[in-house]
């Protein structure tokens, strides 16, 4: 894999870890998940399968480490590689579709939904949920979705940009 490309993914990802340290637990320990959006900008932008595999492993222990969720550690890790590979496979299907922002958001807010679902699933196996499910996925994770949708396309739209004027060609169009 291109040396460039994994630089840019983590850079991306230390993005997501700034994001998540400003974003306070909100209910139960649960937090927006703003690193999602970066994880999906990583994908969108390099669709290599080792790539997404690393986005997972980053994005994963990052958000393991900063979790406010009571042993939301673990839960977090399954979640992020569950997600990644679902989420690669939705842009492979889409193909030269992701160009265009209007599937960028949908992606984006499918992966969330995607993403806090398995969390929480694996969550109440693993270490149980401080509230009910239903009470975490309408106050947590269908928000953190619709708010995905706008943070996702103002940083790949910025990442485009960035990298268009840099001169570096590392988009797959």
């Amino acid at each position: 894999m291109n040396l460039r490309k994994n630089i840019l993914t983590a850079l991306l990802i230390a993005i997501g870890f700034i994001l998540r340290q400003i974003i306070p637990g909100v209910i139960a320990g649960m937090k927006f998940d703003l690193m999602l959006s970066v994880i999906f900008v990583c994908i969108f932008i390099n669709k290599e399968f080792k790539n997404v595999i690393l986005t997972a492993f980053l994005g994963g222990m990052i958000t393991a480490m900063t979790t406010t969720f009571p042993g939301g550690q673990l839960p977090n890790i399954v979640d992020k590689f569950i997600t990644c590979i679902i989420v690669y496979f939705i842009v492979k299907i889409m193909g030269e579709r992701i160009n265009n922002i209007i599937y960028v958001g949908i992606i984006s807010f499918i992966g969330t939904l995607i993403s806090g679902s398995v969390f929480l699933t694996a969550a109440s196996f693993i270490v149980g949920l401080p509230a009910s499910f239903k009470v975490l996925f309408m106050g947590i994770v269908l928000p953190t979705a619709f708010a995905n949708i706008l943070m996702t396309i103002i940083i790949y739209k910025a990442v485009k940009i960035a990298l268009r004027v840099s001169g570096i060609n590392i988009v797959h169009q």
